[in-house]
């Protein structure tokens, strides 16, 4: 995996190759722009390393130049798709303050207009309550980084006010595993649907449920976030992988689409919600 140092180092090195292929060429930016169909600014911030090209983006300038072997186009590509991949460990987080991973994504959010948030193990913090938050974010496993857990909850639940802004639009789609999964009691649990059910009537807000019934086509292995169609952002057990190719980006949001196509939605999800709060309740009489 790939840690900020390394990225940095991959980015710089991708940029600077390309703009001594350029020159080698003989190529103006302005030449290798109309080749292309790019702008020539956008060659120029690419080639500077204020633009992250993509794979995309490579392909076009290699098929630009005339000259390059093969093998050097290959490892170019390589290196661009490596760039395009960020993954920060959970522990680098832990040493920053973990609540500053809340104000990340609250700039994120805000500078996004359309967020598909795919979830089969847990609800996203942007639909916990107080009490469910704390359990979740309560370390369970030694080795777990170490957090205040009270500071990160603030954070999170700062975050939710843009479930507000009627501007972005959010689809939370979850299996029923991650809606009965039993981060806390029976009591905390029940609460944590209702709220859901209650979000899930903002006019700006979906909310989707796979059942355990649905006949499945694919897996559902990892949490990922997909922002308009800029990034997606995936969370594995230690850390969280960033990709910003738009090939990628657009496999997962076919992926998201499909298991969509197999959930509740609207008053059906809302009321599947509502049967999992009395049944929670239930437990505890």
């Amino acid at each position: 995996m790939l840690e900020p140092e390394r990225q940095g180092r991959q980015r710089k090195d991708l940029a600077k190759a390309l703009r001594e292929l350029r020159e080698a060429s003989g190529l103006s930016g302005e030449r290798l722009a109309r080749r292309c169909n790019m702008s020539q600014s956008k060659i120029s911030r690419i080639e500077t390393g204020k633009t992250l090209p993509t794979v995309i983006d490579v392909e076009l300038i290699l098929s630009g130049l005339s000259g390059v072997p093969d093998e050097v186009k290959g490892d170019l590509l390589e290196l661009a798709r490596a760039a395009n991949i960020d993954y920060t460990a959970w522990r680098t987080y832990a040493r920053l303050g973990l609540y500053q991973k809340q104000t990340e994504l609250k700039a994120l959010e805000a500078s996004s207009t359309v967020m598909r948030h795919f979830l089969p193990a847990v609800p996203t913090g942007l639909l916990h309550v107080r009490e469910y938050a704390t359990e979740a974010l309560t370390p369970a496993v030694r080795g777990e980084p170490a957090r205040d857990v009270e500071r990160v909850v603030r954070a999170r639940l700062d975050r939710q006010s843009v479930l507000d802004d009627r501007s972005r639009r959010f689809t939370f789609l979850m299996t029923e595993q991650a809606v009965r999964w039993r981060r806390a009691g029976s009591g905390v649990m029940a609460a944590q649907c209702l709220h859901m059910a209650a979000i899930s009537e903002k006019p700006n807000v979906d909310i989707a449920v796979i059942p355990q019934s649905a006949l499945m086509d694919g897996i559902p292995l990892n949490v990922f976030v997909v922002y308009d169609e800029r990034l997606v952002t995936i969370e594995l057990f230690s850390g969280e992988v960033v990709l910003r190719d738009p090939q990628d980006i657009g496999y997962h949001i076919a992926l998201f689409e499909m298991f969509l196509s197999r959930a509740l939605t609207g008053t059906a999800a809302s009321s599947f919600l509502r049967r999992c709060a009395e049944d929670f309740m239930q437990e505890r009489e």
